[in-house]
């Protein structure tokens, strides 16, 4: 979390406020403090992804049923965190268990094709417009081999991501994720960040960057590079800094220019895919890319990725042209919970009932905004939401930089101490309605904002 020097009476109350709510944060979790203290001998970093090392503490989980979680300490809390994005369908989902305790007693690993990878695959074309499939592992091996098979389709090495967006953690997009102000370079054309060591420079070339929702950068880096891009690789709506949609003709746009060039257009839906709607921001937007990456959603909980092409892209998957290949694609488990997921979660009656919900906590936090004078407005579409704490819509990294995060630091401890889980770095994340959330649980979430704004804008 970045530091700031307060400069204001308001400022001066969020810091004090932070340091309260850190106070009640950490007496309550005595478990979770021996737990973090015990791992730093065994776990590098105490934790189990660097993700987890939060500020005061990590918080340990002892199991989640429903809408709720239940840390260490016995504490329970409405999951608004849902794994970054994973859990659209709650904890123990009737229709997972039923899947992976039926699969579990049938094995758990072939690595063969099994029956349930077809009727997966063909669901998804439906929903995705997209005809051809393949699976991976998860949200990083999925952007992975889509950028491995763009390089692989037109011969060329170099690839255009947008400035500010993670998709996973191999070389090729690990460039400009969340460079800082001193390094991100003219605006019109970002610098090309290495977003942490271990990234060879060699590697960190062939990655161009650009500004999410400006066209015309990406024009100019095709013109300049002439037949040498492979492609682009975008979130569809922009989730690595709060939630950015496209502007109007963004989407449409980009595919059309990145042809005219020879280039191809991959959708990272990770984050989006089954969250935002029964076919991802490529049904919401409707424009279909050559590729299309899913993970976390789609797995009800469990490990797994999808990779959805055009017939024409994936032709050179078939014929051998590019392998893409995983000892544990397409695994039984995963599959099978993907298939309940499809078929008993994610339905018109539960994208429903999660629209009501979304539409309840827009409509009370606008009201509080507004009430209190708060420098914030919410973004929000299917089931995942945030507060960006600025008073004018965030279109690129450029205006995320401008974002004071210990507004959300703040929020994120009082939604916590009053038994909402939130994702941590909430500057960055969103919140996640699940299928089996209900109105006490909204309610719950909606009355630590009141408390949270009459704190803050007193």
């Amino acid at each position: 979390m970045e530091t700031h020097a307060p400069t204001t009476n308001l400022e001066q109350r969020l810091d004090a406020l932070v340091a309260e709510q850190e106070g009640v944060f950490s007496a309550r979790q005595p478990n979770s403090r021996a737990l973090s203290t015990r791992a730093e001998s065994s776990l590098a970093g105490g934790v189990t992804s660097s993700w987890q090392i939060t500020r005061p503490q990590a918080v340990w989980i002892s199991h989640g049923k429903g809408s709720k979680i239940y840390d260490v300490d016995g504490t329970e809390y409405v999951d608004m965190h849902g794994g970054y994005g994973a859990g659209l369908a709650g904890h123990a989902h009737p229709a997972i268990v039923e899947a992976v305790s039926r699969q579990v007693g049938r094995g758990t690993h072939f690595a063969q094709p099994t029956k349930d990878a077809v009727t997966v695959a063909e669901e998804l074309g439906r929903r995705f417009s997209l005809p051809l499939w393949r699976f991976t592992n998860s949200g990083t091996e999925s952007t992975m081999d889509a950028v491995h098979l763009m390089r692989a389709i037109t011969r060329r090495d170099l690839i255009i991501k947008v400035e500010g967006c993670y998709h996973g953690h191999h070389d090729s997009v690990q460039v400009s994720v969340a460079p800082g102000r001193d390094d991100v370079g003219p605006s019109d054309r970002p610098n090309q960040v290495a977003s942490s060591t271990g990234i060879p420079e060699a590697i960190r070339s062939l990655t161009l960057v650009a500004p999410f929702n400006d066209i015309e950068a990406v024009r100019s880096l095709l013109e300049i590079h002439a037949d040498r891009v492979a492609g682009m690789i975008v979130e569809p709506i922009m989730m690595n800094i709060g939630i950015v949609p496209p502007d109007p003709g963004y989407l449409a746009a980009l595919k059309a220019l990145l042809h005219e060039h020879g280039a191809l257009l991959t959708f990272d839906e990770v984050k989006t895919g089954l969250t935002v709607g029964p076919g991802g921001a490529t049904q919401l937007y409707g424009v279909t890319p050559d590729i299309v990456c899913l993970a976390k959603s789609i797995g009800g909980g469990l490990v797994v990725g999808a990779v959805g092409g055009t017939a024409e892209v994936m032709r050179h998957v078939a014929d051998g042209t590019y392998e893409m290949v995983g000892t544990f694609n397409g695994n039984p488990l995963s599959i099978g919970a993907v298939r309940a997921v499809l078929e008993e979660v994610s339905t018109d009656e539960a994208y429903a009932r999660v629209d009501k919900l979304r539409q309840r906590i827009g409509e009370h936090l606008d009201a509080t905004i507004a009430e209190v004078g708060l420098p914030a407005h919410v973004v929000a579409v299917g089931a995942k939401g945030c507060v960006t704490f600025a008073t004018t819509p965030v279109r690129n990294y450029r205006d995320f930089l401008e974002v004071d995060d210990r507004y959300n630091h703040a929020h994120w401890l009082m939604q916590h101490n009053g038994g909402v889980f939130l994702p941590p770095w909430g500057k960055t994340e969103q919140w996640l309605i699940s299928v089996q959330h209900d109105d006490s649980d909204i309610d719950r979430f909606l009355e630590n904002f009141s408390r949270f704004a009459a704190a803050v804008g007193a």
